[in-house]
């Protein structure tokens, strides 16, 4: 049995009843608990590291806003392909319904943001200041310069971690080795200062201090979650029939026999959960379902010698109704779910093979409106447009101009061009027609444009010629 001081149980009880009080979540180790710090390490060695990765002689992922283009290894996107960003937000939007459908709120609990620089900096905390009671007791105690030693010494690494952090966010949009270098010049420009210190400071903020409080009150996926729960969702579910009556006992004493189940009101759970809340309670909109009070009660009932899973990943229907696991997976296949996965993987799918034949060349042609036609020196019938063309690959390349629709239609001047890779590159286009050739009026035209080298790239762009 798990024994607390009377002066000890008053601060736990504080703590439960008083939702303005400080949560100080105590350390734990466990499956679940190995599985975050994976995760945190996962997501920040993803973050950390990508923006040092080199491709193709520039960083592999970079947005550059200055020049327009966002870099994804081999993939460059341009102002016109905004529909793969509105695309990307409903695919997020699907995987979000289904997820939550499904899992309810495992993204909290294992890699939102919030959440993982929240334990970064808890393991900081832990490390300075001691485990939960140290942390409980030093914040208690009045100012000394062992306190204040401490303190200094957290934040001033909260602050570096968070700058770096800022640092690295901006590195996306600027290229890192270029954003470091005009720092060590102390060129950097004001935008770029902005963003770091924003960012880092928010970092700084979110994590240091609000931490429960931006799940609680202002994350808007903790508000709506329940909207997406159904019965069979995964959540952390307490097994109350199993569980009550609560109370302590000696370690040998069968609890049946006092009428008690094998809940022993020991308080753990909630001294491990981020958010402070008690999840014998039931479900609540605070739980971010990160499992810290899963591993924190299996220890407790390996050392009262009774069956794990007290409290557990489950669902309503299964606690209710004693499903098996079997069970439980099946009845995560339902119709809802079904429904978001269908329409998740037929987007995705279409999105992949809309990527995968991309054309890595984009054309706008436009007639001049300043004038319709004139007659050159030859006497043929002159028509004026303008090009764009956009090389959206990364080698340079040369494209040869064809232009048909009118008997003896042809440009004047060169049919070719090069453009540089991932460049964009404006011509102004005569094209002549002899006298005769066609009716007064406006005819249609087309302007085909290939690669040179490949020609399998080839686009066609319609345009109007005007006849006197």
């Amino acid at each position: 049995m798990v024994k607390q001081s009377p002066a000890r149980r008053v601060i736990e009880i504080k703590a439960v009843t008083d939702p303005n009080a400080k949560v100080y979540p105590r350390s734990i180790s466990g499956l679940f608990q190995n599985w975050r710090i994976a995760f945190v390490w996962l997501t920040q060695a993803i973050f950390y590291g990508l923006c040092w990765l080199p491709w193709n002689g520039r960083q592999a992922v970079l947005f550059d806003l200055e020049l327009r283009r966002f870099y994804i290894f081999d993939l460059v996107l341009w102002p016109q392909d905004t529909i793969y960003l509105a695309i990307l937000l409903l695919l997020s939007a699907l995987a979000l319904f289904l997820f939550t459908a499904v899992a309810g709120r495992l993204w909290c609990g294992y890699t939102c943001p919030q959440t993982v620089y929240t334990e970064i900096f808890l393991w900081i905390e832990k490390w300075i200041e001691g485990d939960r009671p140290r942390r409980i007791k030093l914040d208690a105690a009045p100012s000394s310069p062992q306190k204040l030693a401490k303190k200094t010494l957290k934040h001033a690494i909260w602050l570096l971690i968070s700058l770096w952090t800022g640092l690295t966010f901006v590195g996306y949009f600027t290229p890192m080795r270029e954003l470091l270098s005009s720092i060590g010049l102390a060129t950097i420009g004001a935008w770029e200062l902005f963003w770091v210190l924003f960012y880092g400071l928010a970092t700084y903020g979110m994590a240091g201090f609000l931490r429960e409080h931006m799940c609680k009150y202002i994350c808007p996926y903790a508000q709506f979650q329940f909207v997406m729960f159904d019965r069979d969702t995964l959540i952390i579910a307490y097994d109350a029939e199993r569980g009550e009556a609560r109370g302590s006992r000696p370690k040998k004493a069968d609890p049946r026999v006092a009428g008690l189940g094998d809940c022993i009101d020991c308080g753990i759970c909630v001294q491990v959960c981020p958010t402070g809340i008690d999840i014998r309670d039931g479900l609540q909109l605070e739980c971010i379902g990160c499992a810290a009070c899963i591993d924190a009660c299996d220890q407790v009932m390996d050392k009262m010698h009774y069956p794990r899973g007290l409290i557990r990943y489950s669902t309503e229907n299964a606690v209710e109704n004693h499903f098996t696991q079997p069970q439980i997976v099946r009845r995560a296949f339902r119709l809802r779910t079904m429904l978001y996965l269908a329409a998740f993987l037929i987007l995705s799918g279409l999105t992949a093979w809309s990527l995968a034949t991309k054309m890595p060349l984009k054309v706008g042609v436009q007639k001049e409106r300043a004038v319709l036609y004139r007659e050159s020196d030859d006497g043929a019938i002159e028509n004026t447009f303008q090009m764009h063309l956009t090389n959206a690959s990364e080698q340079d390349r040369r494209y040869r101009i064809e232009v048909a629709g009118i008997a003896g239609i042809r440009l004047h001047g060169a049919d070719t061009v090069s453009v540089p890779g991932a460049a964009m590159q404006d011509l102004a286009l005569t094209v002549k027609v002899d006298p005769g050739a066609a009716p007064s009026g406006s005819h249609p035209i087309t302007f085909a444009i290939t690669d040179a080298n490949d020609p399998t790239t080839r686009v066609e762009q319609k345009a109007s010629f005007w006849m006197p």
